[in-house]
């Protein structure tokens, strides 16, 4: 039957009922449908997800209007000093070379699996839309971040197959993204719901995998490097990018951090004992397999740095993020032998 717009509209459709005419009992029904913030949870929860407000998680929208005021775009920083230096034969070491090369092989694909995580697993799975509103500005700095990268690598004209490759190439980044890869599947699976101590449980580790241990510790290794190249005035665009992503992780981190502890908060049944020797197990394979990485990047010591400095950092950042979900201490008390590192972000 072909449309016509001659037609006289139907009396159904022509004038809908206005809403003081729907009857009383379905009129309260609607009422009952209000959200009421005390009744919000972050996962499991059964109030409207599209109704933002009101908040019971204003930690949550804090933290996506603290993202959205530090927008920033990788094509504002002017990256022509640090294309001298890497095209002129003297400006760099060959470990410094390799030191830059490894740490993009490493970025270039792990915001992507970040990503990743967030808008096809996480995501569906937290039911507070205030956090709602904060993944899905992290997913979009996520996209900012492997933007970067890839900026860094085009303007460097470095073989972009080997750098974009170099997560399936090179052991000690392959195996990081192996580890990772595992808690990504459980949460995108179409088939994964949670609801049960079991899937909740699964949920809460992939939170912790990727906040604590993606971002809250395998990024740091790559961070001190490459800022401390920016330190004696070498890559200084692509040392002020990673400043940039240093910050965005650093609250995306913290916002994780935050989530988890909610999450514990409103759900004690899932940390149990057996739960919390999973997840000490679990920091401590994330801490071997950066430390390979540290030795990988810099086997020689480099910028006056040595892959055994790293591993006392690393274990001094891992200590951090078990105290900060409510673990005790991995390792015995670490000093930070990178103090400068504090100037950018809080690791005390």
């Amino acid at each position: 039957m072909m449309l016509s717009w001659d037609d006289e509209p139907s009396a159904k459709s022509a004038h809908p009922a206005p809403m003081s005419a729907v009857e009383p009992a379905a009129d309260a029904a609607l009422v009952a449908k209000r959200v009421h913030a005390d009744d919000k949870r972050i996962i499991n929860g059964q109030t409207d997800v599209n109704q933002l407000v009101p908040f019971k998680y204003k930690w949550a929208w804090d933290k996506y209007l603290a993202g959205c005021a530090n927008h920033w775009m990788p094509q504002e920083v002017n990256m022509q000093r640090d294309i001298e230096l890497w095209k002129n034969p003297n400006g760099l070491t060959d470990d410094e070379r390799r030191l830059v090369k490894r740490n993009l092989g490493f970025f270039v694909t792990a915001d992507s699996l970040a990503a990743n995580n967030i808008v096809l697993g996480t995501y569906r799975h937290i039911t507070a839309p205030e956090c709602r509103q904060y993944l899905l500005r992290q997913a979009f700095e996520e996209a900012i971040h492997t933007h970067a990268y890839q900026y860094i690598v085009e303007s460097l004209g470095l073989d972009e197959a080997e750098i974009f490759n170099a997560y399936n190439e090179i052991k000690s980044i392959r195996d990081k993204d192996e580890f990772l890869i595992p808690f990504i599947n459980t949460l995108t699976d179409p088939a994964f719901t949670t609801g049960t101590v079991e899937n909740d449980q699964k949920l809460l580790k992939s939170l912790i995998v990727f906040a604590c241990l993606m971002e809250g510790l395998f990024f740091y290794v790559g961070f001190t490097q490459i800022l401390a190249l920016g330190r004696q005035n070498k890559m200084m665009g692509a040392a002020e990018q990673y400043q940039y992503i240093l910050r965005d992780e650093s609250m995306h981190c913290n916002f994780g951090i935050d989530l988890i502890n909610t999450i514990k908060m409103e759900n004690p049944q899932l940390w149990t004992p057996a739960f919390r020797d999973e997840i000490k197990a679990l920091f401590q394979k994330a801490v071997e397999l950066e430390y390979a990485y540290a030795e990988d990047t810099m086997p020689r010591g480099v910028l006056g740095l040595n892959a055994t400095m790293f591993k006392g950092y690393l274990r001094f950042i891992a200590n951090r993020r078990a105290t900060q979900i409510g673990l005790e201490p991995l390792f015995a008390q670490e000093e930070n032998p990178f103090p400068w590192m504090s100037e950018m972000i809080d690791l005390k």
